[in-house]
């Protein structure tokens, strides 16, 4: 069910087409240093072994005995069975299923069955946390030193359960996350008139894109604002309010591989106060449109190129802005570790705490980000809440700060 589309939809079967192999080819690591969400919380019943593939790596998820999540490494240390292959719960503990060896939440050998002495060997894993109907893991060095915040409506029966969609492209996650500042985009794919003016701000681990966006349903034009917090590299909750319908998408994006990643989706629409009984219409008519926009974008990122300088007209703003932020969840000086004022809970874009909001270094910025420009510009503040209303004040356009914004990260097309 398609209310408009802004240029006819191409015959061209996309599988059919030869991959150009630089399609595959990206300068930055396939595994930026961040949270991931890595299943919902429902899919991990206890008693019960779940198999994951992410980061290149086979991984398994269970809950010990006191409920809490684990995600260790798949393989037994022994001789190598997957232990998500026939591998069971045991007391809490996964249980090879090749010789019995069994392995607690922390990833240590608590039974060998026939050995004289317990062997002190363990399985590799995450750190997890689990909140908001998601368990996440950390992928980085050492131990986290940010989180992830709660998202509200996950959990308010304002909402209606969540419309959860996945799919996975051959891209990087990188630039899945482009994706929300690519403004003019928003044209061609979601039926914009013209490029929504965004603005963007940044606090160390925790950036924040908000504007306005225009729907035409059914003949009308409907205006909705939006406000996307991203948090780390793999966790960005996207709040739209408008006067028919409101919404908060959380976008989990996923290192998959070394060439794919995973985009889940989960969709959580208000229900309408002045007739409650249309909620489920209007999951419907939404699932219609917002997915397969989704589906579009994902054929076209199949066969994109990775473009160092792109050639960014001059309202294009928020990609040179987002590479440079993302540029911390790379290994480098410090490996990986994140700079900025709202260390902890996120609470510095999510709760109205004011900071000083950190640059990243040009040359520490993938892909041929701006090396004109002084490292370490002031940043805006900001004060947009977790609680699903998205307000607070914004300082300055995407792409920083006039110092850090204006001037060319990438070849301008004048």
């Amino acid at each position: 069910m398609r209310f408009r589309r802004s240029h006819d939809k191409s015959t061209l079967d996309p599988a059919a087409l030869p991959r150009d192999p630089r399609a595959d080819e990206y300068p930055m690591p396939s595994v930026p240093h961040g949270w991931y969400g890595v299943l919902r919380s429902r899919e991990l019943r206890a008693g019960k072994v779940v198999s994951l593939h992410y980061f290149g790596r086979a991984l398994i998820a269970f809950r010990g005995p006191d409920g809490r999540a684990a995600v260790r490494d798949a393989h037994c240390p022994h001789y190598g069975a997957h232990l998500g292959v026939g591998g069971k719960v045991v007391d809490g503990t996964v249980q090879c299923p090749f010789h019995g060896w069994r392995f607690g939440t922390d990833g240590r050998c608590v039974e060998a069955p026939f050995a004289a002495r317990t062997p002190k060997v363990s399985i590799g894993g995450f750190p997890v946390r689990e909140h908001s109907g998601l368990v996440f893991v950390y992928a980085g060095p050492g131990e986290p030193a940010w989180e992830v915040p709660e998202i509200g409506e996950t959990g308010s029966r304002d909402f209606a359960s969540p419309i959860d969609d996945v799919c996975r492209a051959r891209i990087h996650v990188q630039e899945m996350r482009e994706n929300i500042v690519d403004e003019s985009h928003f044209h061609f794919i979601h039926g914009q008139n013209e490029p929504p003016v965004q603005r963007w701000r940044e606090d160390g681990p925790f950036a924040e894109a908000r504007g306005t966006i225009s729907r035409r349903v059914f003949g009308w034009n409907i205006d909705n604002t939006f406000d996307s917090y991203m948090y780390g590299p793999g966790v960005m909750v996207v709040r739209v309010h408008g006067p028919v319908l409101s919404v908060t998408a959380v976008a989990l994006t996923t290192p998959v591989d070394d060439r794919t990643s995973e985009l889940r989706m989960l969709y959580y629409l208000r229900k309408p106060a002045w007739l409650p009984f249309l909620t489920p219409l209007f999951k419907l008519v939404f699932r219609a449109e917002a997915l397969g926009e989704v589906r579009e974008e994902v054929r076209i990122w199949d066969h994109k190129i990775h473009q160092p300088r792109p050639v960014l007209l001059p309202h294009e703003k928020g990609i040179r802005a987002l590479r440079r932020w993302y540029a911390q969840f790379y290994p480098g000086p410090g490996e990986g570790v994140v700079e900025g004022s709202a260390r902890g809970s996120g609470e510095g874009l999510a709760g109205g705490a004011r900071g000083d909001l950190a640059g990243v270094s040009a040359e520490q910025a993938p892909g041929g980000a701006d090396r004109d420009t002084a490292a370490g510009a002031p940043r805006g503040t900001t004060g947009g809440p977790a609680d699903g209303t998205g307000r607070g004040p914004v300082d300055h356009p995407a792409g920083g700060s006039t110092e850090s914004s204006a001037e060319g990260a990438s070849q301008e097309a004048a």
